[in-house]
């Protein structure tokens, strides 16, 4: 095992120079340390004191942020690079340093291409005392700005080294690495291991499988959102064997996803426990207790809630809010203490509440929260397969129904969520977390339109799209109380709306020819929509399939069109 202490990484090194960092391209450590070496020359040259980096490819990123840390300037990262923040951080430092297009002005950023025109700084040991600043996802509110000194960062992946020395595989993850669990796990403790850095954030279990069956073994950094969404979507059988660590972070893994991948795979996920403050603390895998990091060591404060002192913790942030009990193999959460809320001053633990409401059989995973303004708690529920099977064939009111009906039994009426709101997975963001400004947006209007993915290599007139049909649909109102569907005018109206993207921007309603309605389109139905223009007739053609059989077909007519048949 090749083990470089962080902050000797761009020191050159006879044992590990010509070690893989990244493929496509391929980057080698030497590579690395001049391409830090050389955009540090550039600046210090420029001088800058702050820089916001934010990358998409993470061998790009850990290039910059070396760079910054040899020529003695702040990086700072952001949780996501949504217009809002970008605004609001862009007073905060000189310049953006990224690999993609942002939502700014174009003379505030910069590439790493345009830092070459400077001799490349020496060769050095990094000063362990410098900073960096990380953003937290904003989960509970305002992002926060946690400022970290490298020698924590290099202390945290030593002690991940300590606990997992092995293997030496490539490391590739659904999660962020501008984040305080992606960049140790994804990015810094492979640098210093000498694995392979998977450049790309592999959003989608699919994406994540074809990038990692490039290698012969591999290592894959999880959040539990993704996990929960691998179900039959994998080739299993190729992925035995090869696949030799999973690591999760960023909520609670469910017992039951736990048990399928050890049942699929012959593995189980490790779990980390920790957050933007706290850096990585604990793990464990199944529901066994969670055992402190080498160098972690964790207590309770009178209230109950978990206290962590590691050397990689600052002391402000020793504190946390979840609730713990002290067992004699480590310690287990009890939930979030500042998660209660007061609702007719009644306190009620929004916790205690998914995690009952998780063990009914119609629900996967839960998030229940007051949106801004309301009274009253809102429920957001995962659907497991039995509970959209429910919905498909018994409707919504007696899902909804069924699982107030569950939390009655062990709670007040106050406690039982007014509205609800159902997905086939919870809404997150880049680092597995659910906003509260993302709570409130799922908790908002029912959607009235499929997600709707042109498909490409489509001929010049026509266009495919795959759609998702949300469970939650808007339009299932009425149609019918106990057997939802999509009614038909609807379908018609998300053929027009369509071709208006592109294919031909100026169709307007004027007629129907050879409408047929043959199946049914059911709440989280996987549809294809196929549209041909033709200009000549002045007509779209539209047909709607699942699993390749009709559900819809006909021709809409262009309006003041004097077209035959």
């Amino acid at each position: 095992m090749r083990w470089t202490p962080l902050e000797h990484l761009l020191l050159p090194s006879a044992d590990a120079d010509g070690v893989p960092v990244a493929d496509d391209p391929s980057l080698t450590r030497a590579g690395f340390a001049h391409a830090s070496l050389l955009a540090a020359g550039a600046l210090q040259a420029r001088s800058p004191r702050r820089l916001a980096l934010w990358f998409d490819d993470a061998a790009a990123l850990a290039t910059a942020l070396f760079a910054c840390w040899r020529a003695g300037v702040i990086a700072v990262l952001p949780g996501d690079a949504q217009t809002q923040t970008c605004a609001t951080l862009d007073a905060d430092v000189d310049a953006w340093l990224t690999d993609t297009d942002l939502p700014l002005p174009a003379a505030r950023q910069w590439r790493l291409s345009d830092l070459q025109d400077q001799e490349a700084m020496a060769p050095a040991a990094l000063d362990p005392v410098l900073t960096l600043v990380l953003c937290t996802s904003g989960s509970s509110g305002t992002p926060k700005h946690l400022v970290k000194q490298w020698r924590q960062l290099a202390a945290e992946v030593a002690a991940l080294q300590q606990q997992w020395p092995g293997p030496d595989v490539p490391v590739l993850g659904s999660v962020s690495a501008q984040h305080m669990y992606g960049l140790p796990f994804r990015v810094l403790w492979p640098l210093c291991a000498g694995r392979r850095v998977d450049r790309r954030q592999r959003h989608y279990p699919e994406e994540l499988q074809q990038a990692s069956l490039r290698y012969p073994s591999f290592t894959w950094i999880a959040s539990p959102a993704l996990l929960r969404r691998l179900g039959q979507r994998l080739d299993w059988a190729q992925l035995r064997g090869r696949l030799v660590r999973i690591h999760s972070s960023g909520g609670a893994l469910p017992p039951d996803v736990s048990d399928a991948i050890e049942r699929d795979l012959g593995l189980r996920p490790t779990e980390i426990y920790g957050s933007s403050e706290t850096g990585a603390v604990a793990w464990r895998t199944g529901s066994a207790d969670w055992q402190a990091l080498p160098g972690a060591t964790v207590g309770l404060n009178p209230e109950g809630a978990l206290r962590v002192q590691s050397p990689w913790v600052n002391p402000a942030d020793e504190q946390t809010s979840d609730g713990a009990q002290l067992t004699p193999g480590g310690f287990q959460l009890l939930g979030r203490l500042d998660r209660i809320v007061k609702i007719e001053e009644k306190r009620i633990s929004l916790p205690m509440l998914e995690q009952s409401l998780m063990r009914h059989a119609y629900v996967d995973d839960a998030r229940l929260g007051r949106p801004a303004g309301a009274a009253r708690l809102t429920g957001l529920a995962a659907l497991s397969a039995t509970g959209l099977h429910a919905l498909r064939n018994r409707g919504r009111k007696a899902v909804v129904d069924a699982l107030r009906a569950h939390l009655a039994a062990g709670f007040e009426s106050l406690a039982i969520p007014r509205a609800w709101r159902f997905y086939p997975h919870l809404p997150s963001n880049a680092q597995g977390k659910l906003t509260q400004a993302d709570f409130d947006t799922a908790a908002g209007a029912r959607p009235v339109d499929p997600v709707a993915v042109e498909l490409p290599g489509q001929p010049a007139g026509e266009r495919r799209f795959a759609l998702d049909i949300p469970y939650d649909l808007a339009h299932f109102s009425g149609h019918f109380p106990s057997v939802p569907v999509v009614p038909g005018v609807v379908q018609i109206g998300w053929a027009i709306s369509l071709a208006q993207r592109g294919l031909h921007p100026g169709l307007r309603f004027g007629g129907m020819e050879a409408l047929k309605f043959q199946k049914l389109l059911r709440p989280g139905d996987r549809a294809v929509m196929a549209l041909r223009w033709d200009e000549t007739k002045q007509k779209l053609y539209f047909t709607c399939t699942v699993d390749d059989a009709p559900c819809a077909s006909g021709r809409i007519l262009q309006a003041d069109s004097d077209a035959g048949t």
